[in-house]
């Protein structure tokens, strides 16, 4: 019989969403019961997720559980003694710990804590990148150094322990034809994290200094254009070919017509929708941080934040010459398809 394992994901948003569905379409040698929450309300969500499931587990324990960290996996298993000593992995997307705040926000201790206790719940903790499982570990410690007494000795060393990296599988985009004057990619949420205000103020100089180029801008974005967004809709319209959020198919072919995709980021953990498009043949320029440092070498890089050197790096890539497509054959489904399925075939035994 094919083991059985509970795909636990308390919120589906794109890279989420993008994990689940590629196991569950890509790896049949496990039986999937997948559980997963719409990925809103996020405060709610990653504290109220075993309330939301209380009464919808099967009632038969699997072989495995394999659990975001969005999943406040402790208290799960304290609310289903079942469930208490089956084998249990805690996949993260990102730490709570490396998550910037807005302006708007103030920052609380109960997200970092659930992840805090999930991991300790957890048999195995796989981390898309070192840089998260790095500034989780980090941020752990910094966390509990805040803590006035009662914290067990060696914490971070018991986590640090049974850490792994294991990226999400990036399924490449077919290149297609890159026309003149380029086409610049915006293919990320248009939320503070991202930092579309930065993206903004480069492409609007570029402009001005009058460089060629035309413009995709795609990724989720509120109901209510944000104020970068609406910038450059007011004041390049003419340069403009896509503006909105594709369906899948049309996407993909935008991908394909990118020749580079810039990322502003200052969150990322894994940057998958770079790397869908790097795949596709676009050149990325990414700040010199986050995760980028593992995927792309220098010459892609600029200091983050750096309004002067993003637009000079652009100009000088439109003008004078474009880099080479960089290699990213080691995040690729090809190559990170089979770790997970070898990893996940051993729960067979």
């Amino acid at each position: 019989m094919r083991p059985g394992i509970w795909l636990l994901s308390a919120y589906r948003s794109d890279s989420h969403a993008a994990w689940a569905d590629w196991l569950r379409r890509r790896i049949d040698s496990v039986d999937w019961q997948v559980f997963e929450l719409p990925g809103r309300h996020f405060a709610w969500r990653i504290r109220s997720n075993p309330l939301n499931w209380l009464d919808t587990l099967p009632r038969r324990p699997p072989d495995l559980i394999l659990a975001t960290s969005m999943v406040d996996l402790a208290t799960l298993k304290g609310l289903h003694p079942d469930l208490a000593k089956v084998p249990s992995w805690y996949f993260f997307h990102e730490n709570q710990f490396a998550y910037p705040t807005s302006a708007r926000q103030v920052r609380s201790i109960e997200p970092g804590m659930v992840q805090l206790y999930g991991a300790l719940a957890a048999d195995r903790l796989l981390f898309n990148s070192a840089f998260n499982r790095d500034s989780f570990l980090k941020g752990a410690e910094a966390f509990l150094d805040r803590m006035p007494d009662g914290v067990p000795a060696g914490m971070v060393e018991r986590l640090a322990i049974k850490a792994d990296i294991l990226p999400v599988p990036a399924d490449p985009v077919m290149p297609g034809d890159k026309d003149d004057p380029p086409l610049i990619l915006w293919n990320h949420r248009w939320d503070y994290d991202k930092r579309p205000d930065l993206f903004a103020d480069a492409i609007l100089a570029l402009a001005e200094r009058g460089v060629p180029f035309r413009l995709a801008l795609l990724g989720q974005r509120p109901r209510v254009p944000p104020e970068p967004l609406r910038r450059l809709r007011e004041k390049l319209s003419g340069r403009i070919e896509v503006d909105g959020r594709l369906g899948r198919d049309e996407y993909r072919y935008v991908l394909g017509q990118a020749s580079i995709v810039v990322s502003t980021a200052e969150q990322e953990f894994q940057g998958l929708a770079m790397l869908e498009a790097v795949s596709a043949g676009a050149r990325p320029l990414v700040p010199d941080a986050l995760c980028y440092p593992e995927q792309y070498p220098e010459a892609y890089r600029y200091p983050p934040g750096d309004l002067q050197a993003l637009v000079e790096r652009l100009e000088r890539w439109l003008t004078v010459s474009l880099p080479p497509p960089p290699s990213i054959d080691a995040w690729l489904s090809d190559r990170i398809g089979k770790q997970w399925q070898k990893l996940l075939s051993a729960v067979a035994g």
